[in-house]
């Protein structure tokens, strides 16, 4: 998959069952994060590098559609992409497909923040450059069947400078 449009298989174990029988939905958001993480590190942008620097992102709002329950032992094909950037604010996008169909579709708002003051700040061209936005009418999301949109309208932020630390 190319890099816009970062994608793993993930086998349900019976760590993500809850009593009902199908995957718990705090399993979903745990998910959204580690793909967040993955993605921006395939990208040249680990965990490290943004604690580095002294900028991060930070999980402002998430939503979680369920359309299907996904059950032990599915196999899932996750994706994310960067749907939209304001600011210092981004709206990453997620689907989780099991044979073809989707199962659940889900965004998360990030706020750029200076890890040090914990305020919002501008987003550096080095990390702008680093990530590719994925248009809604991409016509790679239709290919993978994920491209059903979600509403979003980002909130105005402040925005002072980061803390610029040196290039990896």
């Amino acid at each position: 998959m190319c890099s816009s449009i970062f994608s793993k298989t993930l086998k349900v174990t019976e760590a993500s069952i809850d009593v009902l029988g199908h995957v718990n939905n705090k399993e979903y958001l745990r998910w959204m994060e580690d793909l967040a993480i993955e993605h921006s590190a395939a990208l040249g942008w680990p965990q490290e590098r943004y604690l580095r620097e002294k900028h991060v992102w930070v999980a402002r709002e998430h939503w979680i559609e369920y359309l299907r329950p996904a059950l032990l032992g599915d196999e899932l094909a996750l994706y994310t992409w960067i749907s939209a950037v304001a600011g210092p604010v981004s709206l990453r996008r997620y689907a989780f497909v099991r044979h073809g169909k989707l199962v659940t579709l889900a965004a998360t708002e990030w706020a750029h923040i200076d890890f040090v003051t914990k305020k919002v700040c501008t987003v550096p061209e080095s990390l702008l450059n680093a990530f590719d936005v994925v248009a809604p009418d991409d016509p790679r999301l239709k290919e993978l069947g994920i491209s059903r949109p979600v509403k979003w309208i980002p909130r105005e932020l402040g925005l002072p400078a980061c803390e610029q630390g040196p290039e990896a």
